[in-house]
């Protein structure tokens, strides 16, 4: 009975992750707020303020950039030069993007992505959850900034 209830559960999960696409790749593109970080140990690291976005630009070739970005107050954003090369990789059923920069290489596995939601999985088990960025609004009177 242990192991009807052990594959059930085992079949549960699997069928519940996202089986992602070539086509979701271009969801990617644009600006992305980190939300929390989930922990192996299950714990979550909330972020309620970030002073940097990520920015993806992925070209149709699966190949493109990640860098940080500095929102403003008026909805613009402070840039530099510094960025991290990235090329999607398919591989047994999952989606790896490999980060190349002159110091460093690493890569992170694509857990989930929609319009509005991005989870990255680390070497470490670490989960990073983003939500699709939106400009700031600090007068709080309902209008929009652009």
């Amino acid at each position: 009975m242990n192991l009807v209830r052990f594959l059930f559960v085992s079949f549960l999960f699997v069928s519940c992750q996202q089986k992602i696409s070539p086509s979701d790749i271009s969801k990617i593109n644009g600006y992305w707020e980190i939300e929390k970080v989930v922990f192996d140990q299950g714990k979550d690291k909330d972020y309620t303020i970030n002073e940097s976005y990520d920015y993806f630009q992925i070209a149709k070739n699966n190949t493109g950039i990640r860098k940080k970005v500095m929102p403003q107050l008026d909805g613009t954003f402070i840039v530099n030069d510094t960025y991290e090369n990235v090329k999607i990789r398919f591989e047994k059923g999952k989606v790896f993007f490999d980060y190349v920069t002159p110091y460093a290489k690493w890569s992170e596995e694509l857990i989930a992505v929609s319009k509005e939601k991005l989870v990255f999985k680390n070497a470490e088990n670490k989960e990073y959850h983003y939500k699709k960025a939106t400009p700031i609004n600090i007068l709080g009177n309902g209008k929009k900034t652009k």
